[in-house]
């Protein structure tokens, strides 16, 4: 329900402005809000190549970029250019990266919003966004 709310409201955006929407932008935006794996562009053409095997890798890289610059996509840096995208919370929150399997969770943690706040006012910054990544080993690691 949460996804398909999410799909309206990006394909409404890309409609006010113009945008096509085309059967491969809806499939590279469904799969971009489905995952839980924050995935990257390699990963979501490969999914989408399955239902549309014309897709090119271009038009993954074009849809990403659009949906990154709309706000409804959150890029994850990583150096190597394999950067990796979150579509379910396309908004600034910290990030635990497995450092063996590249897994990364989403941990909720309120404690950000208090720094951020701390932050703007000891220094007068109005502070637009912030990346928090913390690197180690998961749980399914440690076991292995």
């Amino acid at each position: 329900m949460i996804v398909q709310k999410r799909l309206d409201e990006i394909l409404a955006k890309l409609r006010q402005r113009d945008f096509r929407i085309t059967p491969q932008r809806i499939a590279i935006i469904k799969t971009l809000l489905q995952s839980e794996d924050h995935p990257g562009v390699e990963q979501v053409y490969a999914e989408v190549k399955v239902n549309f095997p014309t897709t090119s890798l271009a038009t993954v890289y074009k849809t990403v970029n659009l949906l990154k610059e709309l706000g409804e996509i959150l890029e994850i840096g990583f150096t190597g250019g394999c950067n990796r995208y979150d579509g379910n919370k396309p908004y600034p929150h910290p990030h635990l990266i497995c450092t063996r399997c590249s897994k990364i969770v989403d941990p909720e943690v309120r404690l950000l919003e208090q720094m951020s706040a701390e932050l703007a006012k000891a220094t007068g910054y109005r502070i637009d966004s912030h990346q928090v990544e913390f690197f180690g080993v998961c749980a399914a690691c440690q076991k292995s």
